[in-house]
C-alpha cells in the first residue's frame, strides 16, 4: 500500500502514540437532503464518489498509523450515519448509547447498539438526549460534556453514572459549532485545543481554569472544522485546511496529519465526526 502519510509524520518522535480502536461507517448513502445544522444546504450537490474516496483515505490513515478500524454497516435512508462518533460513547468497555435530537438521525442509535451488543459489549440505552462523542469527549479521567444545541444537560449526569467518570459541563453558544467536538479537540490526556468564542463566558472560565495550557485555535481554523480532530497522543489527524492549527500543535510536539474531508464538511462533519473510539 502506498503511504498517504507525510514523511515528517513517519520521522517525528516528539510524543508517543497509543494504538487505538475505532469504529467507522462508510458513506455509502451519504447526502445532504435536510438541514439540521448551519453547514447543511440541500441545494449544494454532494459528490458521493469523492466523499467515499476521502473517507477511505481517512480510514487508511488510521490503519497506517497502526490503529484498528472496525466497520459499521451503513443503512439506506440514514445519510448521516457516516458520522459514527455520534452513535455512542465507550469507556472501560461500557457503552452509553446515543439518543438523537433530530428524528432524521434517530434510527442510527439502534444500529450502533446492535453492533456493540453483537461484539459483546455491555450496553446502556440512554434516557436523555445525547449525541455520543459529538458532545461527550473523554480527556484522561474526565469527560467534557457539551450542551446548548443537541445534548440535553440532564444527559451529563447520566453519562457520569454510566461511564464512571466525573463530567465537566460546558455550554456551546455558536450554532456553527453545534457539537462539542467541533469546538474542542482532545490531543492527549491533559491537553486540548479549543475555540473560546464557541462557549458561554462561564464555560470559557471553566476551560481556562481546567486547562490553562490549552491551545486556542483561530476562528479561521475552527471554521473549517479544524478542531474536529483525532489524536492518538502523538499524531493528530485534522482537516488539511486548518494550517494554522497544524502549526500550533506541531509547536507542542504533536505531529499533524492533514486529511481532506471537504465533501463531508458539507454536512458539518470532519475526521472526529467519522470516528468513534472504543475504549476497552
Amino acid at each position: 500500500m502506498t503511504s498517504v502519510l507525510p514523511r515528517s509524520v513517519r520521522a517525528a518522535t516528539e510524543r508517543r502514540a497509543t494504538p487505538r480502536h475505532y469504529v467507522m461507517c462508510p458513506p455509502t448513502y451519504f447526502d445532504v437532503t435536510y438541514t439540521i445544522n448551519p453547514w447543511m444546504d440541500p441545494t449544494v450537490p454532494v459528490d458521493k464518489e469523492r466523499a467515499m474516496a476521502q473517507w477511505s483515505a481517512l480510514r487508511d490513515t488510521y490503519l497506517q498509523l497502526g490503529h484498528r478500524v472496525d466497520l459499521l454497516e451503513p443503512l439506506p435512508g440514514l445519510p448521516d450515519m457516516v458520522f459514527a462518533a455520534n452513535g455512542a460513547t465507550v469507556v472501560g468497555g461500557r457503552v452509553l448509547g446515543a439518543r438523537f435530537r433530530h428524528p432524521q438521525r434517530a434510527a442510527e442509535a439502534e444500529a450502533h447498539l446492535a453492533w456493540f451488543r453483537a461484539a459483546g459489549f455491555t450496553v446502556v440505552e440512554a434516557e436523555y438526549v445525547n449525541e455520543g462523542e459529538g458532545d461527550l469527549l473523554v480527556v484522561g479521567d474526565v469527560v467534557l460534556a457539551g450542551s446548548g444545541f443537541r445534548t440535553d444537560p440532564a444527559a451529563h449526569r447520566e453519562a457520569s453514572i454510566v461511564l464512571g467518570r466525573p463530567v465537566i459541563s460546558l455550554e456551546l453558544v455558536d450554532p456553527r459549532f453545534y457539537h462539542l467536538d467541533t469546538a474542542i479537540a482532545v490531543l492527549d490526556d491533559t491537553t486540548i485545543a479549543w475555540l473560546p468564542a464557541a462557549f458561554s463566558p462561564a464555560s470559557q472560565e471553566i476551560v481556562r481554569r481546567s486547562y490553562p495550557d490549552a491551545i486556542e485555535a483561530s476562528p479561521a481554523d475552527a471554521e473549517v472544522l479544524g478542531l474536529n480532530a483525532v489524536s492518538d497522543g502523538r499524531h493528530v489527524v485534522l482537516p488539511a485546511a486548518a494550517t494554522g492549527l497544524a502549526e500550533q500543535i506541531a509547536e507542542r510536539g504533536f505531529v499533524p496529519v492533514p486529511v481532506d474531508l471537504s465533501e463531508l464538511l458539507k454536512a458539518g462533519g470532519g475526521a472526529k465526526c467519522c470516528t468513534l473510539e472504543v475504549r476497552a
